[in-house]
């Protein structure tokens, strides 16, 4: 009879299920895989909707003589800390909800190190799953547009968002995917140390601090962006009227393209996500508990 343990995994039990659930993610239909990835486009973009209206949060609006004045309420790194904090929801919804992640999906690298997955069944996971949540997350943009949630707050909502996909789409390409390497080798640790989990407030309280810390450092992740980079260019391409009226309160407007959203943003920072995911976590994890099994 096997002895019943209530204590989280260890590390090296960690690994060997990191392995046998990248294995179920790499053998899962394709089309049960797709409709995962939506879920988690979709979940991503709600952590980033909540992150978004937190930041906004960070201003104070006063009026006088019929003038409205936008001015700092918070410090920076309470705001970022905030919007960290907030954005966890988007991971916990995946990870206890169930869902396919692209970044966290970058762990089956164990399971392809193994030999327990072939080259070829990762790379369909990762196109599958990247596609669905590209799908979801833009879906879930265009939803939050038509809402109109962005002329929430006095209008501050909406300046929140686009001062945050200015920012994301101003980057230079090195910089950007040395952003992306870092973002996902914590959000990578966060499902890692998931692994570890006996119960669901494991899993969450696995979950909230390492995401917290990618956000608030200002790290770069190929998902979120998804959702924060098309919403912006949605309010500013379609809704010119919102524009006349806050276009003065976000500097450098003018480098929040599409092109801009691609070159600067998502293809740098997906190749980062990529390395930060699988090389500084999966690989150093498996050459540290599961080498010897395979050698």
């Amino acid at each position: 009879m096997s002895e019943f343990r209530m204590d989280a995994l260890l590390p090296a039990e960690m690994a060997t299920r990191a392995e046998y659930l990248g294995v179920r993610k790499a053998e899962m239909p394709a089309f049960t895989m797709f409709m995962l990835a939506l879920l988690a486009g979709a979940f991503i973009s709600l952590g980033s909707i909540f992150a978004t209206t937190v930041a906004a949060g960070g201003m104070s609006i006063t009026a006088a003589d019929g003038v409205v004045a936008y001015t700092t309420g918070l410090p920076y790194g309470v705001t970022r800390l905030l919007s960290g904090l907030v954005f966890s929801l988007g991971l916990i919804l995946v990870v206890v909800g169930g869902a396919e992640l692209f970044t966290g999906n970058t762990l089956i690298v164990m399971a392809w190190s193994s030999g327990k997955v072939t080259g070829r069944a990762l790379l369909r996971n990762w196109a599958i799953v990247y596609t669905g949540n590209f799908i979801a997350a833009i879906a879930t943009a265009g939803l939050m547009f038509f809402s109109r949630q962005y002329t929430f707050g006095s209008n501050s909502v909406g300046i929140a968002a686009l001062k945050i996909a200015v920012g994301k789409s101003d980057f230079g390409f090195l910089q950007a995917v040395a952003l992306g390497i870092l973002a996902n080798a914590l959000v990578c640790l966060a499902i890692w140390l998931t692994y570890s989990a006996r119960t669901t407030l494991d899993k969450i309280a696995s979950i909230i601090f390492p995401i917290t810390a990618f956000v608030a450092a200002g790290f770069e992740h190929s998902i979120a962006n998804m959702y924060f980079i098309p919403y912006a260019l949605l309010v500013k391409g379609f809704d010119p009227e919102f524009m006349a009226t806050v276009s003065d309160k976000v500097p450098n407007l003018e480098v929040l393209t599409w092109k801009a959203f691609f070159f600067k943003n998502l293809i740098p920072v997906t190749i980062g996500n990529i390395i930060g995911g699988a090389v500084l976590v999966a690989a150093i994890y498996w050459v540290v508990f599961l080498r010897e099994k395979k050698v």
